[in-house]
């Protein structure tokens, strides 16, 4: 299992501070993301959670699953959340070439431009946060940002209780924050349980959820 922070280490954050790790902001605001889908019935369900407590998220979508599901990737913009690019099949790029990388990254934003949505900002984050500098610094020329996360939920954690993930997000959450969740088959258990308890608990703690823009 490899290692990861919860809350991202402030080091790391000033070492690769071209990317964006947390949006401070003087309205208490936070920024849900969810990674992976769309997926049917999954993000489907993430959508009514949303709706049922009138928030907005921004989803970071692979390509190969747009291509599957394009009318779910309709559904979450026409609910007013935002989306970003999230590889067209989830590369780790540490593992990837820069030319596989890019060519990969351009699939998912062409499928994304087909499908007639016309996007607020460019926003990409790399699958498992895992990028080379080279790769970074050619998508930042084509204008995206790099969204990286200050909250990391670990609904993915197939050995951590669902107990624990919530106290992943309530413990360190603050203004400003970007949280990370999964809208796929592998976090959903963690997910069902954590996702209404964590809108629930921002609700009554005065958060305000906006999209990354």
């Amino acid at each position: 299992m490899d290692f990861y922070w919860i809350k991202t280490n402030l080091i790391i954050k000033k070492i690769f501070s071209n990317y964006t790790w947390d949006i401070p902001n003087s309205e208490n605001k936070v920024y849900l993301t969810f990674d992976d889908g769309p997926i049917p019935e999954i993000t489907e369900w993430v959508l009514e959670q949303l709706k049922k407590h009138d928030v907005d998220a921004t989803f970071f979508c692979i390509g190969d699953n747009i291509a599957k599901h394009p009318e779910i990737l309709k559904k979450i913009m026409s609910a007013g959340h935002a989306i970003g690019n999230h590889t067209f099949n989830h590369l780790n790029g540490w593992k990837t070439t820069t030319g596989a990388y890019l060519e990969n990254f351009k699939r998912c934003e062409e499928i994304i431009q087909q499908s007639g949505i016309n996007l607020k900002s460019k926003l990409f984050r790399p699958p498992y946060g895992k990028i080379k500098t080279a790769q970074a610094k050619k998508i930042q020329k084509l204008g995206y940002k790099i969204i990286m996360w200050d909250v990391l939920s670990a609904d993915f954690d197939q050995n951590l209780s669902k107990e624990n993930c919530l106290e992943n997000v309530l413990s360190t959450v603050e203004s400003g924050s970007v949280i990370v969740f999964h809208d796929s088959i592998k976090a959903f258990k963690n997910l069902e349980y954590v996702l209404p308890r964590t809108l629930a608990y921002l609700k009554e703690n005065n958060f305000i959820c906006d999209i990354i823009e």
